[in-house]
């Protein structure tokens, strides 16, 4: 028993001093500084992960810029800047940052986006858009009197892009009022309602109320809407649905946090 115990004591502090060894691998040191390896590897790592190809030159570059700071770091301690509360508060901020960081990209690595999601994403946001979009002007007042003075110049046959001067909105007004190509989903419901029920050439015979105001809403045309393609916008639907899936984590933790 007392050999079997022995053994496996040696083999232990074996497997423990081989870990330390390579915990304390050193690429350089500087003034009697040893820089370890793993900061040089960070570093590699960031330059691959902006598809650089790791080279001797890189790993030299990379060494270089380790001394460099190395250098830049002990003059700043020579100087007690450490110390001051300022710099403190950078430094925990900025070891803050990394943790966070290395926090969310193990978090969307136990989560992450299925094809699934994406095609059930794609869908909703397609079925949301409909399959027609319209080129539209309008002008937009404050007051529903002015809205229907200016119905009333347009059926007497004043132009609607010289009415359109008129509107407040700053977006519009001095291109005639001209909103371009766009889906229902893009405006308030109101809006879109009118729109959606306008002829070609025709405009609202009433004003269009909405949150910002009371719409005379000209319809130019109408045309079929071609949805992207669904590889073609399957990487941004997995950005947004990871962002989506981060805040709805964040949102969880800060309900359960004690803040006082």
């Amino acid at each position: 028993m007392k050999h079997v115990a022995a053994t496996l004591a040696l083999a232990l502090a074996t497997t423990v001093g081989s870990q330390v060894a390579l915990a304390a691998a050193t690429i350089v040191t500087v003034n009697g500084q040893a820089i370890p390896q793993a900061r040089a590897d960070a570093l590699i790592n960031e330059q691959k992960a902006q598809g650089q190809q790791v080279t001797p030159q890189m790993e030299g570059a990379v060494k270089e810029e380790l001394v460099r700071r190395e250098v830049l770091a002990q003059e700043a301690r020579k100087q007690g800047l450490e110390k001051k509360a300022d710099i403190q508060a950078q430094m925990e901020l900025a070891k803050q940052a990394i943790l966070i960081r290395a926090y969310l990209q193990d978090f969307i690595a136990k989560n992450p986006v299925t094809d699934a999601d994406l095609q059930s994403e794609y869908d909703t946001i397609k079925g949301r858009l409909g399959n027609k979009e319209y080129k539209v002007r309008h002008i937009l007042v404050e007051k529903e009197d002015d809205a229907k003075a200016i119905i009333t110049k347009l059926q007497t046959g004043e132009k609607f892009e010289d009415l359109a001067k008129q509107s407040t909105d700053p977006g519009s007004k001095d291109k005639g009022g001209d909103l371009g190509w766009a889906n229902p989903g893009m405006f308030v419901k109101p809006f879109s309602d009118a729109m959606v029920g306008l002829e070609k050439g025709k405009f609202t015979g009433t004003p269009v109320k909405s949150d910002f105001g009371y719409h005379v809403i000209l319809l130019e045309d109408v045309r079929d809407l071609q949805a992207p393609p669904f590889e073609q916008v399957k990487g941004q639907l997995s950005q947004r649905l990871q962002q989506q899936k981060v805040e709805k984590h964040l949102l969880e933790l800060r309900g359960k946090a004690k803040v006082e």
